[in-house]
């Protein structure tokens, strides 16, 4: 027996995908982020010449969870629109987009690899813009959703360029491990 669901029910479908979904995408942000020690507190970082445009370290604390939210229900909303034509395709940038994008903070202020790191934000640039084009042809909400991810990491492409330009020796820079002051007891 065929029925078409609800808006009731399809609603519920929506949030059950949303409260699956976004917080995976926010949780695996964070752990991409953490595990690299990607803060304004990472003493390598703190070494880095910065550019004029550098906005003050907290302001990527707000914006990143706020980003990898709006991406999670935007993903929930194409996963949720199953029967939708472009449906498995924008499933597979997105994936494709979101590995690249957990994959910068590693690089960069894991290995500090700059230049590298401005070739993995471009290339997510570039796939989180086809991301958001094959989301429209699924869910026109999903793809503005987006927008604000991809000013956002067009931002960080200029920051990461500029971060290169003024710190051509980023990958070698020296930062001395905490040193202890425990006596040797004579």
């Amino acid at each position: 027996m065929n029925q078409i669901a609800s808006a009731s029910q399809l609603r519920m479908s929506l949030l059950r995908w949303a409260l699956f979904v976004i917080p995976a995408v926010m949780l695996l942000g964070f752990l991409s982020g953490s595990v690299s020690g990607s803060t304004a507190e990472n003493a390598w970082y703190q070494t880095l010449i910065k550019p004029d445009i550098q906005p003050p370290g907290w302001v990527f604390g707000v914006v990143w969870p706020t980003l990898y939210f709006l991406m999670g229900l935007a993903f929930a909303m194409v996963l949720h629109a199953r029967g939708a034509r472009h449906r498995n395709l924008a499933i597979s940038l997105f994936l494709l987009q979101f590995a690249i994008n957990l994959t910068w903070s590693p690089i960069f202020f894991g290995q500090h690899k700059v230049t590298t790191a401005f070739f993995i934000i471009l290339a997510m640039l570039a796939v989180a813009i086809a991301t958001t084009f094959a989301f429209a042809r699924v869910r026109k909400a999903a793809a503005w959703l987006m927008v604000p991810y991809l000013v956002w990491i067009s931002f960080a492409s200029i920051l990461n360029f500029q971060i290169d330009q003024l710190n051509p020796d980023a990958e070698s820079l020296y930062v001395p491990a905490a040193s202890s002051q425990i006596g040797n007891g004579g």
